[in-house]
């Protein structure tokens, strides 16, 4: 096999698997729980958080009064930006791999190239795995010694993040921080 031929079969074969870990990251599910603390009354950090879900879109799905949780439900959509890109890139990808395959084995003559048509399957991949139901949960703990408000927020993680840089200031609301500093 010619060494040029070779290598450009190792990159495109790495594209995508990268095409397929992106996939993976962009639909993923985040969800995760962190601990606030605030030193207004439960009523009015409670009260505060349901008028800012329910704004941003959050329906209120019940709860559990005995454990003392609230549950808001939201729709999440894909973006339809990023499904384009993605069909895009599977099918430069996908032909790519077909121009390779192509000089690989000229024997099957231009059919490989038709691989180029499988492109929006990772568009379409990215839409059906990308929207889903998401759910917000907001628990109240016993309060603590500095604190008469302790919450376990329990979401996704950008709705967490603006959780503490929105209501941050106006509930009085903090954390240990890990959310805003960590990476991903």
């Amino acid at each position: 096999m010619d060494p040029v031929l070779s290598s450009t079969l190792l990159l495109t074969s790495l594209m995508g698997i990268g095409l397929g870990f992106f996939l993976r990251a962009a639909s993923k599910d985040r969800t995760t729980t962190v601990d606030v603390n605030s030193s207004r009354p439960p009523v009015e950090v409670l009260d505060g958080l349901n008028h800012w879900l329910l704004a941003r879109g959050w329906q209120a799905s019940g709860g559990d009064p005995e454990r003392q949780v609230m549950r808001f439900e939201g729709a999440v959509a894909s973006s339809l930006p990023l499904a384009l890109l993605l069909s895009s890139l599977g099918a430069v990808g996908a032909a790519s791999l077909g121009l390779v395959l192509r000089q690989l084995l000229p024997q099957l003559g231009f059919w490989p190239l038709l691989l180029a048509l499988l492109g929006p399957m990772a568009g379409l991949l990215y839409r059906r795995k990308a929207e889903r139901v998401e759910t917000f949960e907001l628990r109240l703990l016993p309060p603590q010694d500095f604190c008469p408000t302790t919450l376990r927020l329990r979401g996704h993680r950008d709705e967490l993040i603006a959780v503490e840089q929105e209501l941050g200031r106006p509930l009085n609301l903090h954390s240990d921080g890990e959310l805003l500093s960590s990476p991903v």
